[in-house]
């Protein structure tokens, strides 16, 4: 077969046509990027997936009554894994894309658009980035949902997620600004018995909070109280917003109270002092960078904090973080950070006879995807292509324009490849892109969805120029210890 048949909807037809639980799929002739330290490329070989799992890697494995789809001229490659997304804001893409700074950003969405969201505008934005998680190859998504005003502003979130079929991990924290119903952390104990009481499921839950009591009040910040409520409920910690100096004091904080480890995430670290660095590193904490994040809007040194990590023996994940101002995909976390860094490590040794510590392509696809995988606590289940792992990978053409010869499947992967490459994505075995196509979507209508939404918003929302600079209008924020509205200078340092 020709590459053209690599996808085609004859092979779909096949598979659907098969119970879920019953359907087998062998992939041939692939390049196979494992990113199993054990398997490492495959120049020519095949995988094979039953049910959701794959069950075997290598040469000229025996199709049996397996569908066959010949992906020769493709890589095939773990799905990526985004380890902090705010996805309630998709439909608000771009709106600020030159944001000047951090406050710019918090004035204007968490206390302008945020407030103003009904449940059905955290269904659409959420499953807009699912969606176009999977267009771009992410399998797997962790969404930092910190707009839940009400438990059913929490159920839409949850919902769109598991509408998408894309593997996702719900972290629910309650809003920095505006009116909402006190609910959370309670809420999560309904949420869990709802929507996660299988561990066999896709979606899994999580405790989202902040660093520090300035940046939003002491409520929604990381410490003793909310570690007994994620303890009591048996779920993982995804801290936002940690970086400076009252970060690392709380980094401290955290590891002299026995509340900080692998059981917690925490996201950018940008800034953090080296007695920070070495506590989490002591005590095993996952941390996810978001390198564009930091570099663009400019969170504390501006400088993704891959180096310090390494140094503290972390293998970091990569994240998006917020598309009000940034790309969605994970080709951009990936080339952002493999530029930054390298341009860095060269720069600290000009003029010396000194050796670059430089990070490679590989080190990078690793952080999107193992290392991600890691980070969400996801890692027996995905990130890599091995055997007894679920079947969350891609098919990306290697003999398109912009990718031929392959001469190197990492690289091309890292530095060549982008959505339009990716002919096939598989989500627990389950095709959820085909022949370059996203399935099971009706366009036009989910089109009108986001516009619909994406009004509603702008023109109810106390940001009146969405096109220009964002407004900053006078926030209130709620000081949800005392229950009462407070004069606060607006808050820095909140993505």
């Amino acid at each position: 077969m020709n590459v053209n048949d690599t996808t085609s909807a004859a092979v779909l037809e096949q598979l659907r046509r098969r119970p879920a639980d019953q359907r087998r799929i062998l992939f041939t002739g692939a390049t196979i990027v494992t990113m199993d330290p054990g398997l490492g490329v495959l120049d020519r070989g095949d995988l094979l997936v039953e049910g959701d799992t794959i069950t075997a890697v290598g040469p000229r494995l025996d199709p049996g009554d397996a569908v066959v789809a010949d992906v020769t001229g493709a890589i095939l490659s773990p799905g990526f894994v985004d380890t902090h997304r705010h996805a309630w804001q998709a439909q608000l893409r771009r709106i600020m894309p030159d944001v000047d700074d951090l406050g710019g950003y918090v004035t204007a969405t968490l206390a302008g658009y945020a407030p103003v969201y009904r449940p059905e505008d955290m269904y659409t934005g959420t499953r807009l980035a699912a969606l176009s998680a999977i267009d771009s190859g992410i399998t797997t998504m962790l969404d930092f949902s910190h707009n839940s005003r009400t438990g059913e502003h929490s159920d839409a979130a949850i919902e769109a997620l598991r509408d998408t079929g894309i593997r996702g991990v719900h972290a629910s924290m309650g809003p920095h600004f505006g009116d909402w119903d006190r609910q959370w952390p309670g809420d999560l104990t309904r949420l869990r018995d709802r929507y996660f009481s299988s561990d066999e499921q896709l979606l899994t839950l999580r405790l989202a909070t902040l660093a520090t009591e300035e940046i939003a009040g002491p409520a929604l910040a990381y410490g003793a109280e909310l570690a007994r409520v994620a303890a009591d409920l048996d779920v993982r910690v995804s801290v936002d917003a940690v970086f400076g100096a009252s970060s690392s004091a709380a980094v401290l904080s955290w590891a002299e109270h026995g509340i900080l480890g692998p059981g917690v995430t925490l996201i950018h670290c940008t800034g953090l002092t080296p007695e920070a660095w070495k506590a989490m590193g002591e005590t095993g904490t996952t941390v996810a960078l978001a390198p564009t994040s930091d570099a663009q809007i400019g969170l504390e040194t501006a400088v993704p904090a891959v180096d310090e990590a390494l140094g503290a023996g972390i293998r970091p994940g990569l994240s998006i973080d917020v598309e009000v101002a940034l790309a969605g995909d994970m080709f951009t976390q990936m080339r952002a950070l493999h530029t930054i860094q390298r341009m860095r490590a060269v720069n600290a040794v000009h003029g010396t006879d000194r050796e670059p510590s430089r990070i490679s392509t590989h080190d990078v696809l690793d952080f999107a995807t193992l290392q991600g995988a890691r980070t969400n606590a996801l890692a027996a289940v995905t990130g890599s292509l091995t055997p007894g792992k679920k079947a969350d990978l891609l098919v990306i053409q290697a003999e398109d324009l912009n990718n031929m010869p392959l001469n190197d499947p990492i690289g091309t992967v890292v530095l060549g490849s982008d959505a339009r490459n990716i002919t096939a994505v598989l989500v627990n075995g389950e095709p959820r892109k085909w022949n370059g196509d996203v399935l099971d979507i009706d366009l036009p209508a989910l089109r009108g969805e986001v516009q619909a939404s994406r009004t509603y918003v702008l023109d109810t929302s106390a940001v009146q120029s969405p096109s220009s600079r964002p407004a900053r209008p006078a926030v209130r924020p709620l000081d949800l210890e005392r229950g009462r509205d407070v004069v606060r200078k607006p808050a820095v340092g909140v993505v």
